[in-house]
């Protein structure tokens, strides 16, 4: 039997990749106490398997030699009932250890000293809560500035642009329309942002510079200038990712 999630007092989530090769593979083991003003929480990521591999098969992947990262300090209360909301609706697989594959274990501890340890089977789920906490770690500890996703439009009756600032520390999404400030969902905004990471960039032919030219543009976070038109590929030929991604800007401009 689990805990009810209103009693549990304590949380740690342990990850590992499993057969995801170096330098992509790592673990990554998360704290939190709960019962306070905040969300008293412990992180640690070590990235795993590297030492056989040269500085450049490292960095040509996008990584850096000094990958592994702690963090200890407070992260806003209202991240106490989003985890608490997930275990609470989680199924469990009745396991305690982690197979081949790798992916999410649990312990738990309530106010009466009662601890489980389980593996969910919504892992996918547990997996995504846990890259936006970790995300608020990184904001919050000042080692990544919040997300900001920038797109434009420019056409000879109309230039259209769009920032969306995200924090995922307080889960608030800053809209920008053409310097009009809107609300926009957290759910909504976050599901925009998982979608315009599913298809391929060419960064051969980004820019650095805003862009001025017509055409439909995309800046995912990193300060590049993707064209929608020369730019953009759907890695699945049956999924329109690069159509959802701008119709759902046309539909913020709206």
């Amino acid at each position: 039997m689990h805990l009810k999630s209103d009693d549990i007092t304590r949380l740690e989530i342990e990850y590992v990749t499993g057969e995801v090769p170096p330098p992509f593979s790592h673990v990554f083991k998360l704290k939190m106490s709960f019962g306070k003003n905040f969300v008293n929480t412990q992180f640690d990521i070590q990235y795993t398997g590297r030492e056989n591999l040269s500085p450049e098969e490292i960095t040509d992947e996008g990584f850096t030699m000094a990958d592994d990262y702690s963090y200890k300090g407070e992260i806003p209360k209202l991240w106490e009932q989003i985890i608490k909301k997930l275990y609470s609706a989680s199924k469990w697989s009745n396991q305690k250890a982690l197979g081949d594959k790798g992916g999410i274990k649990i312990l738990a501890k309530d106010i009466h000293g009662k601890i489980t340890r389980d593996i969910p089977l919504n892992q996918d789920e547990w997996y995504l809560t846990c890259q936006d906490f970790i995300q608020a770690i990184y904001e919050i500890s000042k080692k990544e500035a919040p997300l900001c996703i920038r797109f434009k439009s420019i056409r000879p009756t109309q230039e259209i642009k769009i920032e969306l600032l995200f924090k995922f520390s307080v889960r608030k999404v800053e809209a920008m329309v053409n310097d009009q400030v809107q609300t926009l969902d957290w759910e909504k905004g976050r599901e925009l942002a998982s979608l315009i990471f599913i298809p391929d960039y060419d960064y051969g032919s980004a820019m650095e510079e805003e862009p001025k030219q017509i055409g439909e543009f995309l800046d995912c976070g990193d300060g590049l200038w993707h064209n929608f038109e020369k730019g953009i590929f759907n890695l699945d030929q049956e999924y329109d990712a690069k159509g959802k991604v701008l119709m759902a800007f046309k539909e913020l401009a709206d």
